[in-house]
């Protein structure tokens, strides 16, 4: 009889009442299954009392080494004898190690020391080390600093030699012009100008030889040495250039129904660094390659979290959008996943609150998980309903944004002077704008002011990071009003309206530490993120009377 592959791990506890999930999980979108929970445990125990590996992720302050968080996976499995069971995987590697007891495989072992790709590593760090000792010869260095010594010189000592070829012929043209002898004398004058023009040039070309002899002997040097690191450099880029080609050969992605894509054509060309790597991917190799069933999916970060992204300890993420989207793509080819909401109309069965409407503008209050403009799959927004309702209005109308999962106070301009009057406000940030949320977590301070820098992750949209080097400056105030039941209703005041500002502020560690809650991006999901912008104040973009709306939130 066929028994499951050594690396499944059985449930401990009675799992008969628990439905199996009916799709499976969509990866970039999801709540845990509670099977995958329960995985996700027996994990986050084996992490906490394990022997195997020494490594520091941050949770014990006597631990030694470089703080490294990671991202670790579990998945839910039906073997050929229909029993179930899950699988382990961790990204990247672990305690420099690819292979653990306990856990999934890599796709490729890159760290195997009998490997190609460590034997080819050694040659490449060989060739390295030479390149950096020929640069360092101090035979090479003597000749450079000689050449670069003689070079300047002589580029100084012609360009002067040329200015005072260049003086003397403007000196000879001023004196023709302003010689009156007859037409002999003036040829005469002209040939012996024509003789010393010749005599100068000659005697500029003399010198430049003079320079060649003396300079060439140090630049045969220099170009022997610099040859030599030439060739160096390019069989470096040769077999640097192989080896990665080699390695994207190793690269093969199962899917559902036994078909194989290696990683160049899932990712129709050159893939980012790591492809392959992640935990989900390494799952649903090794269930493919086993017969195994996969069931269901769940990826959780453990330990310290990273300086840039917001990630806290044991709890759950989405895969990664950069590598992870179409290796997954194809890999889950042949199962049935639950549907993408991002596919979904959020805003269906919902309506727009009109809170004031004159000939030139209208303020309204958008509801949470609706568009402020049309997206890329879904078009129903708060641009598509007002240019419906309006039709006669000219301009963009959505004067400023709200995040799709944000409800609360928008403008919205009827006529194009009103948007652009409403807008210069905006950018001249006399706006006076306030928001509300409840945050997943106590915050100890009454008041306080965040200043972190956001830019985008390039490798996982619509996401932002804290940048200290790239990000745009973000200024946010706050004050707290109310702590209860470990829960914190804060107020907002966003000197600056970077995208995420908020959520990111608030979330990371170097902020409040507290995500918002429902913040599906960097909290966890809830019925609905509970931030809402309940206070706005401007002028008016025609009479100029001084207007404040408030709307308190329903949470």
């Amino acid at each position: 009889m066929a028994t499951a592959p050594p690396l499944v791990h059985r449930f401990q506890k009675a799992i008969s009442n628990i439905p199996l999930p009916e799709r499976f999980t969509f990866p970039f979108y999801y709540d845990p299954h509670p099977l995958s929970l329960m995985a996700a445990k027996a994990l986050q125990d084996h992490l906490a009392t394990q022997s195997d590996f020494d490594h520091n992720f941050g949770l014990d302050p006597m631990a030694k080494g470089m703080v490294i968080g990671k991202m670790f996976g579990v998945l839910v499995i039906k073997d050929t004898q229909g029993k179930l069971g899950y699988l382990w995987a961790f990204s990247g590697k672990l305690a420099e190690q690819n292979h653990w007891p306990g856990f999934v495989p890599p796709i490729f072992d890159m760290l195997d020391p009998e490997g190609f790709f460590k034997q080819e590593e050694f040659v490449l760090n060989q060739i390295n080390a030479q390149i950096e000792e020929a640069g360092k010869d101090s035979d090479y260095i003597k000749t450079l600093n000689q050449w670069q010594a003689e070079t300047q010189l002589r580029d100084s000592q012609l360009s002067a030699e040329l200015e005072r070829l260049k003086t003397r012929k403007r000196e000879r043209r001023a004196h023709r012009n302003s010689f009156d002898g007859n037409v002999d004398q003036r040829e005469a004058l002209q040939q012996a100008h024509h003789d010393q023009s010749l005599k100068d040039q000659f005697v500029y070309k003399e010198f430049q030889a003079y320079w060649y002899d003396r300079i060439r002997p140090l630049q045969i040097q220099k170009d022997q040495f610099e040859q030599r690191l030439e060739r160096l450099r390019k069989e470096r880029k040769t077999r640097s250039n192989a080896l990665q080609q080699r390695l994207f050969d190793q690269y093969h992605f199962l899917d559902a129904n036994g078909n194989t894509k290696n990683v160049l054509d899932v990712f129709e060309g050159v893939p980012p660094a790591g492809s392959g790597e992640c935990a989900a991917p390494k799952l649903l190799q090794y269930a493919y390659t086993h017969g195994l069933q996969p069931l269901a999916l769940a990826e959780f970060w453990w330990g310290a979290p990273p300086n840039t992204e917001i990630r806290q300890h044991s709890r759950f993420y989405p895969s990664c959008k950069s590598k992870c989207e179409p290796i997954l793509g194809h890999m889950l080819q042949g199962l049935q996943v639950d549907p993408d909401p991002l596919l979904q109309n959020p805003a269906l069965g919902k309506d727009l609150e009109i809170l004031f409407e004159d000939e030139a503008m209208l303020v309204i209050n958008k509801p949470a998980e609706f568009l402020s403009v049309p997206g890329k799959h879904i078009t129903d927004s708060v641009q598509s309903r007002m240019k419906a309702k309006y039709s006669e209005a000219s301009g963009p109308m959505v004067v400023h944004r709200l995040d799709m999962s944000t409800s609360g106070l928008m403008l919205i301009a009827k006529t194009e002077k009103a948007h652009k009057r409403l807008q210069k406000q905006f950018l001249d940030r006399t706006i006076k704008k306030q928001y509300i949320a409840l945050l997943d977590g106590e915050v100890s301070e009454p008041n306080g002011v965040i200043e972190l820098p956001l830019r985008v992750d390039l490798d996982d949209r619509p996401r932002q990071l804290i940048c200290y080097d790239h990000g745009k400056p973000a200024k946010t105030l706050w004050e707290t009003m109310a702590v209860t039941n470990g829960q914190t209703r804060i107020r907002f005041i966003p000197i600056t309206g970077r995208t995420h500002q908020l959520r990111v502020h608030t979330a990371h560690q170097s902020g409040l530490g507290c995500p918002i809650v429902g913040d599906d991006l960097y909290g966890t999901k809830a019925d609905r993120l509970h931030l809402h912008a309940a206070y706005i104040a401007f002028t008016h973009p025609l009479d100029k009377k001084e207007m404040v709306f408030e709307k308190k939130p329903d949470f």
